[in-house]
């Protein structure tokens, strides 16, 4: 993926105009490498509110993402 398409995506995904469905199609594997790439481009991530059927799913989600993230943090970006 170039750098450009990267970035277009991202933006996109900030800005609530693509999902993540749409950016793990389009080459992004993981959601730590989206909120990388956020951060790269000094971007937040979309907020969705807390509510309907799936909040609980994305209460799982966060903390899912919160040990990740954890985990990167202690161990270092190659996980050793």
């Amino acid at each position: 993926m170039l750098e450009s398409e990267k970035e277009r995506l991202i933006r996109g995904y900030a800005a609530r105009e693509i999902s993540w469905h749409e950016l793990r199609e389009r080459g992004f594997e993981d959601h730590v490498q989206v909120l990388g790439a956020l951060g790269e481009f000094g971007l937040c991530r979309p907020i969705v509110r807390m509510e309907g059927p799936n909040v609980e799913a994305r209460r799982r989600g966060r903390a899912l993402i919160r040990e990740a993230l954890q985990r990167r943090a202690v161990f270092g970006r190659n996980g050793t």
